[in-house]
Formats: structure tokens, sequence, C-alpha cells
């Protein structure tokens, strides 16, 4: 082993095969070894005495000065807190919504929450959506991949109900393995993603559950990245105003949410719902729920989690 070089460790896995696995201090050991460096000459002007480099504006392309604001982000990453909020209701003169959200912690570090529209409305979506989402975030909780899970739910509704019946589903997953952001569908409504400044839709083609042999997600892995926002919704959401003839922009109103940037997930959450059930008249033709995530700076530094819930009751 040359001197400076990362250690590596050699673990057998059988007779014929040697795993590598370099260690963790590659980086450091890279970044070490170029500070250690003797400075090249640059110019045979006099000496200027450099600025202090707390700030990057200070840097000014100095190699040195981006050595160090890199080793300063490796050792304080921005810290980063996952919002989640939750607003839905009932298709009007309906008791009970056909939408079930469920949510769990991942086993290895993370959040999944689970969006299921039963097929109509009323007790009997209720049913198969409370089925579908209950097997999705078993599995889930268990450490199943999201697209397996995924794929466990349709099996498991197809073979209960002998594809007589469909559900739709939409799995949105945080994993801090991965560190990335996974957003499962089978769905005809789009999941509207925010990045910083950039708002996209993702609407490729996908079948609901239930119904047909090979069915399966769509799925798009996104980074964990500051300014992220998700946006999931039902059907009732999507046609919200058709029996007036208004098609709802639910991304324009997303995007000039986000740009404001005067709320938080829930916030934006509540405002969607209202837009919706305004466009149909304070009369939900249809159950709506919305789900929005959103990844921002830490708001409070006591690393507490907190989860608020409002569920009205029905009368007694």
């Amino acid at each position: 082993m040359s001197p400076g070089s990362a250690p590596i460790i050699r673990c057998p896995v059988a007779k014929t095969k040697v795993a590598y696995v370099a260690a963790e201090t590659t980086l450091l050991a890279s970044m070490a070894r170029v500070w250690c460096q003797p400075t090249r000459p640059r110019s045979l002007a006099p000496t200027v005495e450099r600025p202090a480099l707390s700030s990057p504006d200070a840097l000014g392309g100095d190699a040195d000065g981006a050595i160090i604001t890199l080793m300063e982000r490796v050792n304080n990453p921005e810290q980063l807190e996952l919002q989640v909020g939750v607003a839905k209701v009932s298709k009007y003169a309906t008791s009970e919504s056909g939408d079930t959200l469920e949510m769990t912690e991942r086993p290895h570090g993370g959040l999944s929450l689970v969006l299921a529209d039963g097929q109509r409305s009323g007790r009997a979506a209720k049913i198969i959506s409370n089925l579908v989402a209950r097997k999705a975030i078993s599995l889930l909780a268990e450490g199943v991949r999201d697209g397996a899970a995924a794929r466990a739910a349709h099996d498991y509704l197809r073979t209960h109900r002998e594809g007589k019946v469909s559900s739709e589903l939409v799995m949105v997953s945080l994993d801090l393995v991965t560190r990335t952001i996974v957003v499962s569908r089978n769905c005809h409504c789009p999941v509207l993603v925010v990045d910083g400044e950039v708002l996209r839709s993702l609407d490729e083609l996908s079948e609901a559950i239930g119904l047909y042999e090979r069915t399966k997600p769509v799925i798009t892995e996104l980074p964990v990245s500051p300014n992220t926002w998700i946006v999931a919704f039902t059907d009732g959401v999507l046609e919200a105003g058709g029996r007036v003839s208004v098609t709802f922009d639910v991304a324009a109103l997303v995007g000039d949410f986000v740009t404001r940037g005067e709320g938080n997930a829930a916030a934006l959450a509540d405002t969607i719902l209202a837009r919706a059930m305004e466009l149909d008249q304070q009369r939900p033709q249809d159950d709506m729920s919305v789900l929005v995530l959103s990844l921002v700076p830490v708001q409070l530094k006591d690393s507490a989690r907190r989860l608020t819930v409002r569920f009205p009751l029905p009368p007694f």
C-alpha cells in the first residue's frame, strides 16, 4: 500500500470472489494530500495579504480557499427537515371517504406515506383503499422496497377481489439510506415536483392496481435537496370544477404558492383543497385528498419530531 492511499479491506465472499471495500476516509485523505502540497509560485508581484476565508465571497477563485470551503461543507452540511401536510374531505352527502392515507417510519431511516383511492366512493371504496394501504404500509414498515410493496399490494387486491375492483395508489418515501425521495405511482393523477425554481409534473402513463396481471408502478427517484416540494392528490381534486366546465390548474396554484414562500406543507395542502371545493361550489363531486411534502431548512433546533392531526368527529 502506497503512502497516503486509502486502506483497503479484503472481505472473502466465496472461494473465487473477493470484495474490496474502500474506507470512508477516501475524500478527506485526498483533500489532506492536496492541502499538504507546497504552494506553487504564482507571480513575482509583491505579496498581498489574503482576505479572511470566513465567507465564500472572500475566496476569489483561490484553490486553497476552495479546499477549505469544501471541508467546511463536509463537516457542516445544511440541516434540513421534512414537513408533511395532508388535507382530505369526502364526497358530498357521503359519510365516509373512499381515500385512505397511511404513514410509517422506515426501519433503516426515513418516512413513507401511502395514499390509496378505492374504486367509486363511500363505504365500499373505503374497504378497498383500506385493504390496499394497509398491505403496502405493512410491507414498507418491514423494510420491503417501494416497488415491491406496490406490486404486492396489487397482487393482494387482485387475488382478494378476483380482478373485479381497482384502486389508485401513490407512495412517497424519504429514504435516508439512499438519500433520495422515491415516488411510486399507480394512478392517472400526476405528482407535482418543485425543485428550487423548477416545477415539473410526473405524469407518465400508469395503471390502477387490482385489475390486470402485469401491472407495475412508475417509480421516480429524486435527490434530497433543499426547497423540494412534492404534491400528490386524488382524482376528486384533479376533476374539481368539471360540473361547471372549469379546469383546476393545480400546477399554477402550487407554483404561485412556492414562489411567494409564505407557507409550509400543511398550508399548501389546505390551499389546494379549499380551491378544489370552491370550484365544486362546496359540494365535492368525489372524495378529495391532498398530500404535500417539503424539504426545507430546519426551523427548530431541538431535533424533536412533531406530528399534528385534526380529525373532525361526526355527531353522536
